[in-house]
Parts: C-alpha cells; structure tokens; sequence
C-alpha cells in the first residue's frame, strides 16, 4: 500500500485524529464517524461546498470522513488488490484544501476541457442536419417531413441499441480507447454525408451515425466519474452539456458562412457543411487517443513519459474520490461485466423510475427540432433562420448551468430537474392557441423559449450514476437511462405529422398532455425515493452497533441493495 510523500509532513501526518479534523473542515452535516453510518451524502458539493471553503484556512485538513476511518468498515471497503489504483489508497492520508483546490482544477484542465471538446463533435455532427434544413435539405434529396422524421427514427433506434453494446465494449477496453474510436468512424460516415443522393442513403447514413455515436455519452459520464466526486459531476457535466449548446451556437454561424458555398462546383451548400464539419470531427477524434487517460494512476505514456500528475496528486485523487465513494473501487476500469452482472444490474427496480424519466424532454423536442423550418415557413431567408436559432441556445446555456448549481445547492434532483415541465407547459398553451394569423415574430418568440428550455438532462444523468452505488450498475444504468432517451425521441420524432402541418394543432395537444404526465412521474420519484430511505433509516436505527458491524461484517448486499445505503432525490 502506497504511503503519502514525507516531504510534506502538514498534510499527510497521520496522528491528527478525527475529531482534531473536524475542527479543521468545514463540518458535514450528513456524516459522522459512527460504525457502519450510511454512504451516501457524504462530501461537500454545489453552492454549499463554495460557502463553506471559503471560509476555512486553505491549509486546513481538507480530508472528509468516510467508512475509512472505522477499522470495521476499512475492511469491508477497502479496495481489492486488482483495483487500478489500489497502490494509491491510504486510508491515513491527508491533504489541505489549498490541494485539493489545486488538484480540482488541475483535472478540469486535463480531463474536462477536452471531453468538452469532444461532445462539442459530437453535437456539431448531430446538429449540422438541422442548419442543412435552412438550405433546402428536404427539396434538393426529394424528401418530405415524413422521411425526415423516418431518418430521425432509424438515428435514434440505432443510437438506442447501439448504447448497452457500445458500454459494455467501453468497460472492457477502456474507454480512453473505444471513446475515440467511435468519433473516428462517425466522422467518417458524417463527412461522406456530402455525396447524398436521395432517400435511401439519408436514412443509410442516419442509420450508421446513430450505431456509432450511440452509448458516447454514458461512456464519457463512466469515464469522469473515476476523476470527480459524486456532488462534483453534477456540474461538470452541466458545463460538458454546454458544450452541446457551444457547438449549436458555433454550428450555426459557420453555417451561415459555409451554406452560401451552394453552387461552387455544381453543389449545394449542405453538402460542403457535412464534409467541413465531419473533417473537424475527425481530427479531434484521432486526437483523442493521445488525449485520454486511462484513470487517475495511468496518465503516462511513451509520448507522455512523466505523466500529468505527481504522486502527491495521485494519492489525493485517489483517495478523495474513494472516500466520497467507496464502490467506486468494486472493478478495475478495463474489467468486463458478465452475463449475470448483467442481468443483475437490469433487474434493477429501484433505478427504473429515473429511467422513466428519460422522457422528460418529448414536451419540447418538436418545436426545437422544427425551429429552423418553421422559420423557413414562415419567411425567413436561409441567413435569417440561422441566425435566429441562436437565442434559444444561449437561452438553454444558462437555464443549464443554472438548475446544476441548484440540485446541489438545495440538495434536491427533483426540484431542479420538474423546472422544465413548468416552464414548457404555459408555453405549449399558448402554442396551441396559435393561427394563421399570428404574428411571425409572436410565434418566434415562443417557439425559441420552448427550445430553450432548460436542460436538465445532465443532473438526471449524475442522478442515475449517484444512485447506481456500484460501477457494474452505473456502467448499465447510464446506458439504460440513455436508452429511454432515445426512446422518447423516437416518439418526439412522430408527433408533429405532415397532416398536421402547418400549425400542429393535435401534436401540441399531445405535447401538453405528456408534459402533464412528466410532472405526475416526478412527483411519483420523490416520493419512491423518500419511502423507500424512510423504511431504511428505521431498520437501520432499531440496530444495536454490534448488529451494524455484523452486516457488515456478513451482508452480501451490493450496491444500492445495502442497508447503509440512501438514494438521492
């Protein structure tokens, strides 16, 4: 077992005991070192953590309590030796938190700038369809709504089943090698978008780039939960999903540059944003072999010889993130999942109700992904649609961002995450009264708030990884919740018909009664969540110590099955 660097005996001494600690840290309400205390909620996070360090000495013990400092809990916690890092971990270690502000920031540096950059790709490959719309997309392939809407099934379908198989490779190769992988293939396909010829190679192309793209997104969750705690993924990933927004924001100015390309060479302007936009996707793609890790311990290679971290950082990584999260040290991170992993993680039922609410954003994908032709429709030229689809993306940014810091700040997922069927609904109302007579400007103003909405898509991914308390189960659980996803936008895609068209009178009725059934859904999770930590808390509390040492001791509960356990809500 690896033992901390000696030349800094402040941090790493061990006779503080914890009680002297306690003094030092800013105190954690939902922990206390009691003998087998439950897990879950243990660490600082979102707004609360920024109050309470700043205002502590930055040279004070920075290490929170966990299930380490109890010699009964050490042992049953303690990493296995196949571990990845399991040179690294050293229940005694202990670090400032002018460290662990430094090593944060450090990883942010590292990791996430560019997994930023790669869901950037990812969307700028996702989104270029819908700038292509404002370039007469549909007409110049003989395409009408209902084949764009086929091309949107078959993508999704594909992107849902790709998902579960794209993860399980992902867990079993690593994720610093499939990651980058997929994006060179992707791109490959999205480039070679540019010698469509009609509808059977565009729903040939939607059917290849969902099957390579799908399962990116629970891959790169897996992949920084081995870098951040569990209240610190929650906003990262809020600003890894600005990039969504970035690259929407960035796709359309280069759209309106790269579409008046329309006839150089005989071609219309489309064609030469898919071959652009596809060649930079690439080569951020090979990029990213050089650019990804393995985890914390295994940053060193032959084209990186000292590696990006020291020792020290090492052992503080390692250590903050297991103490945070113990199971986050149950497999190594290149160790496959077997049938009955499998299966196991699938039956699952108490992660089900989060998967349900993977359809929590059908009430305004319609509207968002119609935005650029119902501007067409309505009169704008291809410049104007553009550049008019930019607001809602700024709008959504910060709606992002925003819900982030409120789930950890109220420490509530449901508070943060129900916003967005508030604000649809009144919206989706007064999308439904529309008529031909409304003013153009009326119309735009309303649909860009709807595509605006604010996505809350990041927290319930955290929230599923969170509750997931094992990496077996997080590693199916990001899939399946991503799985629901896609599933909802296969339905999103069939709402607005052409029969409907212009105004969607019977979609938007549609729209408001599945928003209406969002919020009975969450409603239903707050109170599964809350019933089912109530009933434990009471089992829990009726025990005598040496009946919680003996589970312990003795239980063969995994994962989120454990009595010590407490599901987020």
């Amino acid at each position: 077992m690896a033992t901390t660097d000696s030349s800094d005996k402040k941090a790493s001494s061990t006779d503080l005991t914890l009680e002297d600690e306690k003094l030092s840290a800013p105190a954690n309400e939902n922990v206390t070192p009691e003998l087998g205390i439950p897990v879950q909620g243990a660490g600082l996070g979102g707004l609360t953590s920024l109050w309470k360090r700043s205002k502590v000495d930055p040279d004070a013990i920075a290490t929170q309590p966990s299930v380490f400092d109890d010699p009964i809990s050490l042992k049953v916690y303690r990493p296995p030796p196949q571990f990845e890092n399991a040179h690294r971990f050293d229940p005694n270690a202990r670090w400032t938190w002018r460290e662990e502000k430094s090593l944060v920031r450090k990883v942010d540096f590292r990791i996430m700038i560019w997994a930023f950059i790669m869901f950037f790709s990812l969307e700028l490959d996702r989104s270029n369809i819908s700038q292509a719309n404002a370039d007469n997309f549909l007409d110049d392939l003989g395409l009408n709504t209902n084949d764009f809407n086929l091309g949107t099934v078959l993508f999704r379908l594909s992107f849902l089943i790709a998902e579960l198989p794209s993860q399980l490779i992902s867990k079993r190769v690593g994720p610093d090698i499939w990651i980058p992988c997929q994006m060179t293939l992707w791109s490959i396909v999205s480039a070679s978008q540019f010698w469509l010829s009609g509808r059977r190679s565009f729903l040939a192309c939607r059917c290849l780039l969902g099957f390579m793209q799908g399962g990116f997104i629970p891959d790169i969750v897996l992949y920084l939960s081995y870098f951040y705690t569990k209240s610190e993924l929650p906003i990262r990933l809020a600003f890894f999903w600005v990039s969504n927004y970035t690259s929407d924001i960035v796709s359309a100015f280069l759209a309106t540059g790269i579409l008046r390309l329309r006839g150089v060479g005989g071609r219309a302007g489309w064609r030469y944003l898919f071959l652009i936009e596809g060649l930079v996707t690439l080569s951020v793609g090979l990029c990213s072999f050089m650019m990804m890790p393995a985890g914390p311990t295994e940053t060193k290679a032959w084209y990186r010889p000292k590696g990006w971290f020291t020792e020290r950082e090492e052992v503080i990584m390692v250590n903050r993130v297991l103490r945070d999260d113990p199971s986050k040290s149950d497999m190594h991170n290149r160790e496959g999942l077997s049938p009955r992993m499998i299966w196991g993680a699938l039956k699952d039922w108490r992660l089900w109700p989060i998967y349900a609410l993977g359809f929590h954003m059908v009430p305004v994908v319609p509207p968002q992904t119609y935005l650029t032709l119902s501007l067409r429709n309505l009169g704008f030229s291809t410049t104007q649609t553009s550049l008019l689809s930019i607001p809602s993306y700024v709008i959504g940014m910060s709606g992002l961002v925003a819900m982030a810091f409120v789930s950890e700040a109220v420490n509530s997922r449901i508070v943060a995450t129900i916003v967005l069927q508030f604000w649809a609904l009144p919206l989706l109302i007064a999308l439904y009264t529309f008529n031909s007579n409304t003013s153009q400007w009326i119309y735009f103003a309303v649909v860009t708030l709807i595509a605006g909405f604010p996505y809350v898509h990041p927290i319930q991914v955290a929230w599923a990884s969170r509750n997931s308390y094992s990496v077996r189960t997080r590693t199916i659980s990001a899939s399946l919740y991503n799985m629901f996803v896609q599933l909802a936008a296969i339905v999103s895609a069939n709402i607005y018909r052409k029969d409907d068209k212009p105004l969607y009178k019977r979609g938007n009725r549609d729209l408001i009664a599945i928003c209406c059934m969002n919020i009975s859904l969450y409603i239903f999770c707050f109170f599964f969540y809350r019933t089912i930590n109530a009933r434990r808390d009471k089992t829990w509390n009726s025990w005598t110590p040496e009946q919680r040492k003996e589970y312990l001791e003795t239980t063969k509960d995994q994962g989120n099955k454990r009595m010590d356990f407490r599901f987020a809500y």
